[in-house]
This record gives structure tokens, C-alpha cells and sequence, in this order.
């Protein structure tokens, strides 16, 4: 078993996507899926980012190896694919804000899930809007941003998390933004007698789905 075996072949995979001028919208699957997928999409310059995760994902060796679902943004910036002065990461709490240094060293824009409700959520997409500007985007969406009384089903649940109706709020403001990729990741329905995290998950592929009808990146006619 090597991850990074798994990564080269969802670059490759993306790759031929990118080429073929389509837009990826990917499923994970753990969240280090995002650097390769990043890898591709910001081969040819690096794009902004619209993060919604519980955590940063730019922590360094896990486990002696860089490739794991708390790193790939930290991977993706040091290969240049990722600009990190043009990301926001949205709905990030908990106890390891130790682990985040690189988001802050680089330059990347951090909204904790405690300031949501303080700042509301149209400010919050008015400065998504201002950092990304009308350049290249890529949205990252992970589970566990969403409270678990909500999306237990995931693997790294943290409390004090979104609610639903603020991420689709969320979403929806960001129609017209220059989209040109996306994932939604880190949905364990194993962990959810429920049923409820995989149908919110289904639920913002579509929205982001939705938002990319409206992005600059599609060629209209």
C-alpha cells in the first residue's frame, strides 16, 4: 500500500480532464486526494482556493510521509500549484491549531468556525470575493466543517462546527466566482446510522456542480 501510487494515478486521471477542457468535480475518499487534483489543475499557474474544513490540512510529516489527508495543501503550495495569498480557509476550529503554522506563514486567510455567526455568512463570501478576486478557484469541501449534530459520518469529527443551512448559504454566494475545480471530501457513512452526512454530501456536490454553470471558466457557446 503507497498513497503516493494512488496520487500519481488521480493526476494523471485529472489531467486528461483539464486537457479535455472540462472542470473537475471529484469525490473522496480522505482528503489527501486535493494535491494531485491541484497538481493538475494549477499546472500551468497556481490557483486560489475556497477551503471549508474543520482543519487546515497543512500540517508536515504524518506517519514519516508528507502524503496524508492533514497535508495536501502544504504539499500543493510548495510545488507551486496552489497560491496561498489567494485562500481562505473557512470553518476551521479545535485543539491543534499548532499543526496550522504553514497556513499562517504563507499567507493564507483563516475564518474559525467561532467568528461565523460574529461576522455572518454574506461577509464572509464578500472576503472569500476580495482574496480570490476573479482569478482561477478551486473549492475544497470537507464534511467535518459541518457540526457532527449535523454530518457525523466522517472520519476527524470536530464540535462547534457549520451548520447546513450556513454552508449552502455559503455556497450559493459564491455564484459567478471564476470556478475551475472542486471536491468534496472525507464522507464515512459507515459512521452514520443515519444516512444524514452522505445525503449532505450529495447535496454540496450538486450546489458546487450548480456554481460551476456560472463560472468564467466554462466556455459559453
Amino acid at each position: 500500500y503507497r498513497l503516493e501510487i494512488s496520487h500519481e494515478d488521480i493526476e494523471k486521471r485529472t489531467n486528461q480532464i483539464v486537457d479535455a477542457g472540462v472542470l473537475p468535480l471529484s469525490v473522496g475518499g480522505d482528503h489527501s486526494i486535493s494535491h494531485p487534483i491541484l497538481k493538475a489543475v494549477g499546472k500551468k499557474a497556481p490557483v486560489g482556493m475556497i477551503h471549508i474544513d474543520a482543519h487546515c490540512d497543512t500540517s508536515g510529516l504524518f506517519d514519516m510521509t508528507k502524503f496524508h489527508h492533514g497535508g495536501p495543501f502544504r504539499n500543493a503550495v510548495l510545488d507551486g500549484v496552489l497560491d496561498p495569498s489567494r485562500t481562505i480557509q473557512i470553518g476551521i476550529r479545535g485543539s491543534a491549531e499548532y499543526l496550522w503554522e504553514f497556513t499562517y506563514e504563507s499567507g493564507m486567510t483563516v475564518v474559525h468556525a467561532e467568528e461565523v455567526t460574529g461576522l455572518g455568512i454574506p461577509a464572509i463570501v464578500e472576503k472569500a470575493r476580495k482574496i480570490v478576486g476573479d482569478g482561477p478557484t478551486y473549492i475544497s469541501f470537507d464534511v467535518d466543517s459541518i457540526d457532527p449534530a449535523f454530518a457525523p459520518g466522517t472520519g476527524t469529527p470536530e464540535v462547534g462546527g457549520l451548520t447546513t443551512r450556513e454552508v449552502l448559504e455559503l455556497l450559493r454566494g459564491l455564484k459567478g466566482f471564476n470556478i475551475v475545480g472542486g471536491d468534496v471530501v472525507e464522507v464515512a457513512p459507515q459512521y452514520d446510522s443515519t444516512t444524514n452526512t452522505a445525503h449532505v454530501g450529495a447535496q454540496v456536490l450538486f450546489e458546487i456542480l450548480s456554481l460551476m454553470v456560472f463560472s468564467p471558466a466554462i466556455k459559453k457557446g
